[in-house]
């Protein structure tokens, strides 16, 4: 057998040997990977610590937190805010960005995250997960403001996301492909399982929530339709469709199976340019994908080109096999 590489060796030789990333990225990223340990054997715990349910609060969006949302962000905050290696944070269930406290150092770059993606799960043990960004801190900054995180996701340095599931995993990138370490429990240690994992690119599967078709755009229903037309229509294939209602979960799927997630923009809400966080959710995946072989897309450009205006901005996603999101992006085109 040949020898296991450690999630600290394989960032080492991306660090040492391509010169890929700096020192400070390294730990930035071991310590992320360390505090997903934590927040996986919360979740793994769950009732019997008594930290499922809801929170009995909100996140800026509105939305119902569960508890483990809230020990999940405070487990990055406390684990990242020291270290030296950020300028500041931010996350999908806060309202502002976390500046670094003065009375500790602080580095060149900002981290963006998810703290539990798919939480409406937990109670009922469907997987969920963490999901991460890191971009530099524009140079010559000394304070940073929430302007300074509006950059487009060609800028990460670094995204991925831990899947807490049968196996706890870590899918990471630093712009040199896509590799996936396991949770070793017994001595937990991350292991590299799967190196330059790539999204095939024949696929019939498709992730979708159905329950919302009769809100979805005329692009969106033409291309589905034609999926679920099965050998009989335009495409000659029978489709299967896998919803797990954890974008966490449903993309690792694609990432190795091959697929096409779509979380639309619809008409429920007109006025929103769709439901997933670009900052914490899209633009991070989108890197992975993207790195992986496939596209990312919000049915008209790609997700990786869009510049923010907002920390908590949404955005369309269309993800996975790239024919297939290429697809999709032009009956939007095509349609106006």
């Amino acid at each position: 057998m040949a020898p296991r590489i450690s999630l600290t060796q394989y960032l080492v030789e991306k660090q040492r040997e391509k010169g890929l990333i700096p020192a400070e990225l390294r730990l930035l990223l071991e310590v992320v990977a360390r505090t997903c340990k934590r927040i996986g054997y919360a979740v793994s715990r769950g009732a019997i610590d008594g930290v499922l349910g809801d929170a009995g609060s909100s996140n800026v969006q509105g939305e119902a937190q569960k508890k483990l949302d809230v020990i999940a962000n405070e487990a990055l905050l406390e684990a990242n805010e020291w270290g030296g290696n950020l300028a500041a944070m931010a996350s999908e269930e806060m309202y502002e960005l976390y500046p670094i406290p003065h009375r500790y150092p602080k580095g060149e770059f900002l981290l963006l995250y998810d703290p539990l993606d798919g939480s409406s799960n937990i109670d009922v043990n469907v997987s969920v997960g963490t999901i991460f960004s890191v971009l530099r801190l524009p140079e010559g900054v000394k304070e940073p403001r929430e302007e300074h995180f509006m950059q487009p996701g060609t800028r990460q340095v670094a995204a991925g996301y831990a899947l807490y599931g049968p196996s706890t995993l870590l899918v990471l990138t630093v712009g040199d492909g896509v590799a996936c370490f396991t949770l070793g429990k017994e001595i937990g240690s991350w292991w590299l399982t799967a190196e330059r994992m790539h999204v095939p690119e024949q696929t019939r599967e498709f992730a979708i929530n159905a329950s919302n078709a009769r809100h979805w755009h005329p692009p969106v229903r033409r291309y589905v339709d034609e999926l679920l037309a099965g050998r009989e229509g335009p495409r000659g294939v029978d489709f299967n469709m896998r919803w797990v209602a954890s974008m966490v979960a449903d993309v690792h799927r694609i990432l190795c199976r091959g697929g096409i997630f779509m979380y639309p923009r619809d008409n429920r809400e007109p006025d929103k340019p769709g439901k997933l966080r670009l900052l914490y959710e899209a633009s991070p995946m989108s890197f992975l994908i993207e790195q992986a072989g496939g596209a990312a897309t919000n049915g008209h450009q790609r997700i990786m080109e869009i510049v923010p205006t907002t920390l908590h901005e949404r955005v369309a996603v269309f993800l996975g096999s790239k024919a297939e999101v290429e697809r999709v992006t032009s009956y939007h085109r095509e349609h106006g």
